[in-house]
């Protein structure tokens, strides 16, 4: 029974957690552009840009350890938060095994590949619920986060004309050579005042209400 007891909690707990996450990532992205009386910003354009991409990543990393976490309960008998019961298509005795039988012969798993989270869900759970819809949802702004946290990791031609194009479908002109940092930072045309940071952010965590709720 307390084992039962603590799966159940598993969702809702793990919605508490990227909620906080999240809160932290907004801090710090906030912290890194203080100014001072005289509108002076208190850290240099290095650290501001460096500080809000750690932010960034940090905000994708905390997505992935949702759906790692939330998928493992459900692969185990949890319900969601509301009560409901995904139909399992398979049994492993403990989190730890659905875990395992997740990454399989791979060395991980990359939850960062939305298609891939489809489809495991599409294996283990019957119609993906809850997993899939969800991400169905928000399919092309996960593609966009994509775009944008390879871009982070490693700036390259294929990065940057990526990133060239995302700009352009964002604010409606060219933009070349923008930097994440300057994508992320400004003002979402189609969401005045939220910037894209923001946007991006409430879309995932929409997501993650979603399929933590069921």
């Amino acid at each position: 029974m307390r084992q039962k007891i603590w799966l159940i909690n598993v969702p809702q707990n793990a919605l508490a957690q990227i909620t906080s996450s999240f809160i932290q990532c907004d801090a710090l992205i906030a912290s890194a552009h203080q100014q001072d009386a005289n509108g002076a910003y208190l850290f240099t354009s290095i650290s501001r840009q460096q500080i809000t991409h750690a932010a960034f990543l940090n905000m994708f990393i905390a997505w992935e350890n949702f759906l790692e976490e939330v998928i493992s309960a459900y692969m185990t008998g949890s319900t969601t938060i509301n009560g409901s019961q995904p139909v399992r298509m398979v049994a492993p005795a403990s989190r730890d095994e659905a875990k395992k039988m997740t990454v399989g012969v791979m060395k991980y798993f990359d939850f960062s590949n939305h298609e891939y989270v489809k489809q495991i869900s599409n294996i283990y759970f019957q119609n993906g619920y809850p997993v899939r819809g969800a991400i169905n949802n928000i399919n092309s702004q996960l593609s966009d986060l994509k775009t944008m946290r390879n871009a982070c990791a490693h700036v390259s031609s294929t990065t940057q004309r990526a990133l060239d194009s995302l700009a352009l479908r964002i604010f409606g002109s060219p933009a070349p050579g923008i930097s994440v940092y300057t994508i992320i930072t400004s003002v979402h045309p189609a969401h005045n005042p939220d910037t894209v940071y923001l946007v991006y952010r409430n879309a995932l965590l929409a997501a993650a209400t979603q399929i933590a709720n069921g």
